[in-house]
């Protein structure tokens, strides 16, 4: 039985983010040769390039910070129990037998009032309850087992300290419990458990919870591993204190979430962790939902959540009440409402994540932070949201008929600040410092009400041709120092920073391919657009301020255009791009 220590945490909820977790940390060389190829995009150039792009992050939103600021979760080890100390117990239908006396039948309910390791086989119509010491260890060896119930759980945990139900192998068992509970009662899952529950073994186990919940427990609930089937009326899989699993496959079709922890009165608590296994999850609600935190550090995940439901039902994929860290495993989402969602912050670490989303492929409420990974936005509304986003590594690909990467949150305000938009910097961030990012909008490519900067990594923007708005618009400064920018679309904020930029009034349609050179007659940039467009910005070390360069679309049209020049093409406000200025400061 492993422990640890409960560590005091401070919700995030509670604490307004700024981002400071970003540093740049000097200089390194990177040619433009090396761009990574996303989503049809690619950035090429016979020169190399001196870009300003290391970063280091210091964040507490990777998985391990995240799981050292919470109650470690209770497990019942193999080499805690031994299989030839197991009683048995026969289920006969109706009734049992077994000849410990720590076993007793009453009937069709069979009662394990004693710590020790228990073998049951046979078809039961009726339950099994294990009322033990508060300090027992149980073992539940299931060999063949068929448990159906008709007035309440097939299996229910009243006492104990930690119990084990450990699938024999090559067995195959099957649970179900009553149609119905009364709104009050005690136990309302087909297996429920008021101890600490740890599911292991290699057999398979079906689960029916035909009138509330498939499996339960008020405390922790563990599965090691097995092949576990539930189908449940309300809830799948849910761990009071924490719902872990670290190997097997797990199939849940639930009415309500698949996967639940929802302790909320301990914010060290009410977690869900995910570090192997194969999991395919389809919901009514949530796909996996979590009072504090949902960490995903690997195997392969699947979550059809709200097949059929509207977006405003709001059936999420995800959805964590503090933080999202995903620094592992392969992580498949098709959700009505938001792929990804949490009321605080998500951590991007290493996972790949591809989403499709009738809302936000991934939402946060504060800080979004993609250090690493392939992060993927299929479809959405707008693809990646939160009040603070910062882009140091990975791939991100995001697909969105409104906003592509949207920097925003409840604190924005009206007013003539800058921007064409006609709003007032409201200190929202967006930072991209590495990585390689592709995006196409509807809305505008990158938005943020307040400002956005580029220090580093490749960064391609296909944005909208007209309709108020802008392949990037922020209601601050538009400030590029680093990194490789390649735009195509409408219009775009006053262009600011240290790295000069080419910028040009030209059209294409989609899977176009434009050429930047230079008066040497030197390509210093390709890259092709996959949507329609009527100007392309180029932005890259490079690039040269007041040097002249030629634009090519699809190796016929050409226009030349001066670095450091913004062109004007009629975007919000009237201003054309850039809005009122046009030029660069």
């Amino acid at each position: 039985m492993l422990r640890r220590r409960l560590t005091r945490r401070i919700s995030l909820a509670a604490i307004p983010f700024t981002l400071t977790a970003v540093v740049l940390a000097g200089c390194t060389v990177q040619s433009a040769d090396a761009a990574a190829t996303s989503s049809g995009t690619t950035s090429t150039s016979t020169e190399s390039s001196e870009t300003a792009t290391a970063v280091v992050v210091d964040s507490d939103l990777d998985a391990d910070a995240v799981l050292a600021a919470n109650a470690d979760h209770t497990v019942v080890n193999d080499d805690e129990w031994s299989e030839s100390d197991a009683v048995d117990v026969t289920l006969t239908g109706s009734s049992a037998g077994s000849d410990s006396d720590a076993v007793e039948i009453d009937g069709s309910i069979v009662s394990i009032t004693s710590a020790g390791v228990y073998r049951l086989s046979g078809s039961l119509d009726g339950s099994v309850v294990v009322a033990a010491e508060d300090d027992a260890q149980v073992v539940l060896i299931l060999d063949d087992v068929d448990i159906s119930a008709s007035e309440g759980p097939a299996i229910t945990v009243q006492t104990a300290d930690d119990v084990a139900l450990v699938l024999a192998d090559g067995s195959s068992n099957a649970v179900s419990d009553a149609d119905a509970y009364a709104d009050d009662a005690d136990a309302n899952a087909a297996i429920y458990s008021d101890a600490d529950l740890t599911i292991s073994g290699t057999g398979s186990l079906t689960v029916s919870g035909n009138g509330n919940d498939g499996i339960t427990s008020t405390d922790d609930l563990v599965v090691l591993s097995g092949d576990i089937t539930v189908e449940a009326v309300d809830d799948g899989l849910r761990g009071k204190d924490a719902l872990v699993v670290r190997d097997g496959t797990v199939t849940v079709d639930a009415g309500g979430d698949a996967l639940k922890s929802d302790q909320a009165d301990d914010a060290a608590q009410g977690f869900v962790l995910i570090e192997g296994g194969t999991l395919s999850l389809t919901s009514v609600d949530d796909g996996i939902a979590a009072a504090t935190d949902v960490v995903i550090t690997g195997g392969t995940v699947d979550i059809t959540a709200g097949a059929g439901t509207a977006a405003d039902a709001g059936a999420k994929g995800v959805a964590a009440g503090v933080v999202a860290a995903l620094d592992g495993g392969e992580v498949a989402i098709d959700a009505a409402d938001d792929a990804l969602h949490s009321d605080g912050s998500v951590g991007l670490g290493g996972a790949t994540v591809i989403v499709d989303a009738g809302d936000d492929g991934v939402h946060a409420e504060q800080t979004l932070e993609i250090r690493d990974g392939v992060v993927t936005v299929a479809s959405s509304v707008e693809g990646l949201e939160a009040a603070d986003i910062a882009i140091s590594g990975g791939t991100v690909d995001v697909i969105a008929s409104d906003d592509g990467v949207n920097a925003a949150s409840g604190t924005a305000t009206q007013g003539a600040g800058m921007g064409g938009g006609g709003e007032a910097d409201s200190g929202e961030t967006l930072v991209i410092s590495g990585g390689t990012v592709s995006v196409t909008g509807g809305g505008d490519g990158l938005d943020s009400n307040g400002t956005i900067t580029i220090t580093g990594g490749v960064v391609s923007v296909s944005g909208p041709t007209g309709g108020g708005e802008g392949a990037i618009d922020a209601n601050g400064a538009v400030t590029l120092d680093g990194g490789t920018v390649q735009v195509g679309g409408s219009s775009t904020g006053t262009l600011s920073g240290a790295q000069a930029f080419v910028s040009a009034s030209v059209s294409g349609s989609a899977g176009d391919t434009v050429e930047i050179m230079d008066a040497a007659g030197t390509v210093v940039g390709t890259f092709e657009l996959p949507a329609s467009f009527a100007s392309v910005i180029f932005s890259d070390a490079a690039i040269v301020d007041g040097e002249t360069y030629t634009i090519t679309v699809n190796g016929g049209t050409s226009v030349t255009a001066t670095a450091g020049e913004q062109v004007a093409t009629g975007g919000p406000g009237g201003g054309g791009m850039g809005g009122p200025g046009g030029g660069r400061p």
